[in-house]
């Protein structure tokens, strides 16, 4: 059953992005520690099978699914207006949202991948920030979390677009981070944007289809799923614009 007394019990945790890997592990440590969670994702079917597989593995743990087209704003505010209004609170929003495109060289860069990638790192972020930062901003324990990439900042000749877009997504959580800081005032933030870092993701799926591949600084899923749910258990001001590494910087 779920963890009435975990570390983030009473809380309630906006999932974006939850249909993958990634997603699956974190709405788990998420109910797993207490915390009410609600799931979006664009697809339905993956959403819905996120949703149960955290259900049944916790036996009714509190974890709901909507389907959101993050890439409308409308759409995005609607849902954080909703989640406000059916638990009383937000306290955070974890941004999964994920893709990646790249090229053989700089050369063969393709402003397609950009385009592409732009919609799905950056204007994702842009859209939930946005719509999200004042009922975070009205918690007392407010966490914005962002998954972000080493190649933002070591950028790859073959990774020109998806770097970019990596290093777009980063600076806007920072914006999003000076904001909770003035909103503290003398007191200092009580809420924070935080940005984990890893090189890639891996997770169980993967090494059964590879077998003999290393992996090497890769971050497995439930690596980052804790990861993300001890966030909450660092204060604001610590965590604030700061950028939390899973693996090696470059």
């Amino acid at each position: 059953m779920r963890n009435g007394n975990g570390p983030l019990s009473g809380a309630v945790i906006a999932v974006a992005g939850a249909g993958g890997a990634a997603g699956r592990a974190t709405l788990l440590r998420l109910a797993e520690a207490g915390a009410t969670v609600v799931a979006s994702d664009n697809d339905p079917e993956r959403l819905a099978e996120a949703v149960d597989a955290a259900r049944y593995a916790l036996g009714g743990s509190t974890v709901t699914g909507d389907t959101v087209d993050l890439l409308d704003l409308q759409s995005t505010r609607d849902w954080a207006t909703h989640v406000e209004k059916d638990f009383g609170r937000v306290d955070g929003l974890v941004h999964l949202v994920g893709g990646w495109r790249g090229s053989e060289t700089f050369t063969k860069t393709s402003l397609d991948d950009w385009d592409f990638l732009e919609l799905l790192l950056v204007r994702t972020v842009q859209h939930t920030s946005l719509a999200f930062h004042e009922a975070l901003q009205r918690s007392e324990r407010g966490r914005y979390v962002l998954i972000s990439a080493s190649g933002a900042s070591k950028p790859t000749a073959g990774n020109a677009a998806y770097a970019a877009a990596k290093a777009a997504a980063e600076a806007w959580t920072l914006a999003m981070a000076d904001y909770f800081r003035k909103a503290g005032g003398e007191q200092g933030p009580t809420s924070a944007a935080v940005i984990l870092v890893v090189k890639a993701l891996v997770h169980d799926a993967m090494r059964a289809e590879r077998p003999n591949a290393k992996f090497a600084g890769f971050t497995d899923v439930k690596d980052l799923a804790e990861a993300i749910t001890g966030v909450w258990s660092e204060p604001a001001a610590e965590v604030n614009g700061k950028r939390l590494w899973l693996t090696e910087k470059p």
